[in-house]
C-alpha cells in the first residue's frame, strides 16, 4: 500500500471512508447493467426486486454506517452555534485558513461545519483569480478586505497561501515574488493578531496521492463534479513532487508559535471533518460548552506543523526525498 508523503516513518496511516454513499452507487450500478437495457433505466422498483439478499445487506449498512456519520458530527456542530454566539457576544473576530493540496477535502469540511450555524455571523471566501489591477497590489491586500469585523467567522477557502504553494508550482508568480512572501508573511500574521481580539487558525489538509488520484476519477467521471476539475487539478499528480516540496518549505518559514499550523490526514473524509470541528472548537474558550462530549483530537489524524516537519525531514534523511 502507497503510504502518505507525510506518514513514512510516522505511525500508521489514517484509513480512508468505508464511503458508504459510493458503496450504494457501485452496488445499483452493478445491478442495473444487468437488468434490460431496452426498457430504458431502471427505476427503484425494479432495482429493489432484482437486488440479491447479500446486496440489499450491504446496501442496508452503508446506509447505517452514513447515518452514524452525520449523527456523530451533529452534538459537534451544535457545539459550533454556541461558539458562533460566545464569538458574536463579547465580540471575537475569527479567521479560519483552508489549505492543502486540491481533492483533500477543505469545502466539504467548510459545508458541514457550516451547516447548521447563524448565516448572518459567518462568511466563506472563496478568492478567485486575481484582477490585473489586484495583480499590482500588495498581494495580501485583497485578503485582508474580506477579514471579519467584531463577533464574525470568516473561512477562507484556500488563502494568501497560494503565494507559497500553487502559484510558484505553475508559475502563476515569480520567484522573488514567492521568496518574499515566505520572508515577511509571518510578521503580517503577528500584526493580524496583536489586538488580542482576533484568532487565526492554519488548517493544511493532506491528503494521499492515491486517493487524490482516486477522487479526481470520480470527478472526471461524475457530470455534477466535472466542473470541480481546474487547470491544477489535472496537473497535480504530475506534479506532485513539486507541491510537496513546496510544502515543506511553507511549513519550514511558516509555522510560527504565535500562528502555528495544523495538518489534518483527509483521506477519510469524515474523520477529517470530525477532528477539523473539534479543533475549532478547543481553539475558543466558550460559555455552555458540553461537558459530556469528548474534544480530546486523534493525533493519527490532526499532526502539528512541528510535528510534521519532523516527519518529512526523517523521510528526505532516509531516503534522499520526500516520499509520496
Amino acid at each position: 500500500m502507497i503510504q502518505d508523503e507525510e506518514q513514512i516513518g510516522a505511525e500508521p496511516p489514517v484509513s480512508g471512508d468505508p464511503k458508504p454513499t459510493e458503496t450504494i452507487r457501485s452496488v445499483l450500478s452493478k445491478v442495473e447493467k444487468k437488468m434490460d437495457s431496452s426498457a430504458g433505466k431502471a427505476g427503484m422498483g425494479e432495482l429493489r426486486d432484482a437486488l440479491k439478499k447479500k446486496q440489499k445487506q450491504r446496501i442496508v449498512n452503508a446506509a447505517l454506517d452514513k447515518y452514524q456519520q452525520n449523527e456523530e458530527l451533529k452534538p459537534f456542530q451544535a457545539e459550533l452555534i454556541k461558539l458562533q454566539q460566545h464569538i458574536e457576544q463579547v465580540g471575537k473576530k475569527v479567521i479560519i485558513l483552508f489549505d492543502g493540496r486540491d481533492a483533500s477535502g477543505k469545502g466539504g469540511t467548510i459545508r458541514r461545519m457550516t451547516r447548521y450555524m447563524n448565516e448572518k455571523r459567518y462568511r466563506i471566501e472563496v478568492p478567485g483569480k486575481p484582477s490585473h489591477r489586484q495583480q499590482t497590489e500588495l498581494h495580501l491586500k485583497r485578503y485582508i478586505e474580506r477579514f471579519p469585523s467584531n463577533g464574525e467567522i470568516v473561512l477562507f477557502d484556500r488563502s494568501w497561501y497560494n503565494r507559497a504553494l500553487v502559484e510558484p508550482v505553475m508559475g502563476f508568480c515569480t520567484q522573488k515574488q514567492y521568496r518574499d512572501f515566505l520572508r515577511t508573511i509571518n510578521t503580517y500574521e503577528h500584526n493580524f493578531i496583536k489586538d488580542g481580539n482576533t484568532i487565526l487558525l492554519k488548517l493544511y489538509f493532506s491528503v494521499s496521492k492515491e486517493e487524490q488520484n482516486r477522487r479526481f476519477e470520480r470527478r472526471l467521471n461524475d457530470p455534477l463534479r466535472q466542473w470541480k476539475l481546474s487547470e491544477v487539478d489535472l496537473q497535480a499528480q504530475d506534479l506532485w513532487d513539486e507541491f510537496t516540496e513546496k510544502k515543506f518549505r511553507l511549513l519550514q518559514k511558516t509555522n510560527s508559535p504565535e500562528v502555528p499550523w495544523h495538518i489534518i490526514r483527509s483521506d477519510s473524509k469524515h474523520l477529517a471533518r470530525l477532528e477539523t470541528i473539534k479543533l475549532i472548537l478547543n481553539s475558543v474558550r466558550y460559555r455552555g460548552r458540553s461537558r459530556t462530549l469528548d474534544f480530546n483530537l486523534n493525533s493519527d489524524v490532526v499532526i502539528s506543523g512541528d510535528r510534521e516537519l519532523k516527519i518529512m525531514q526523517k523521510q528526505r534523511r532516509k531516503h534522499g526525498r520526500f516520499i509520496g
